[in-house]
Parts: C-alpha cells; structure tokens; sequence
C-alpha cells in the first residue's frame, strides 16, 4: 500500500478537534488493513512530524435499511497519531 491508501483523511469532529489542542493527538481514518507501524510512518512521511505513538480503533459497518432492502456500510479504522513534544502541530482545520 501507498502512504495515501494507507491514511485516507483526517476525522474533524468536535472530540478530535479536542484531542488535537489539549493532547497533541490527531485523527484519522485509516485502511482497516493497516498496522500501527505502517500508520506512523505514513504520517511521518506525508506531514513532515515526528510521532510519538498511535492508538487504534476498528468499527464495524451499520446496517442500513432503504424500505426491504437491507445493506450494509463499510468497516472501517481509525488511528490517534499522538505527535512528540516540541513538534509543529498540523492544521487540517483552521477555516471551521
């Protein structure tokens, strides 16, 4: 997989936006494939920051109902990239 394949887009919510200001961590959503490892050294690479460490979190895809048809949503990850002390915090949400 490429770095882009990997790190899909950034989740900005209330919580993560939180997250990023009191506990220099970021979220994203992430290939359902992907290990903690391939996941750091994506957003090394991609953003030019050093990372400290990365949580993760699998969600399974919800049933969705369109009259008798039944189907389902994707699963899908999402990782929370905790950046080094010192380092330049990415701004993916200034304009909100």
């Amino acid at each position: 997989m490429n770095l882009y394949q990997i790190v899909t887009r950034p989740i900005i919510t209330e919580k993560g936006l939180a997250a990023k200001d009191e506990q220099r961590t970021l979220c994203f959503e992430v290939h359902p494939d992907a290990t903690k490892t391939e996941i750091k050294e994506a957003v090394q690479q991609l953003f030019k920051v050093k990372v400290e460490s990365v949580r993760t979190a699998n969600f399974p895809g919800k049933e969705r109902r369109r009259g008798r048809l039944i189907g389902y949503q994707k699963d899908w990850k999402k990782a929370f990239v905790k950046l080094v002390a010192g380092e330049k915090m990415i701004e993916y949400a200034e304009k909100l």
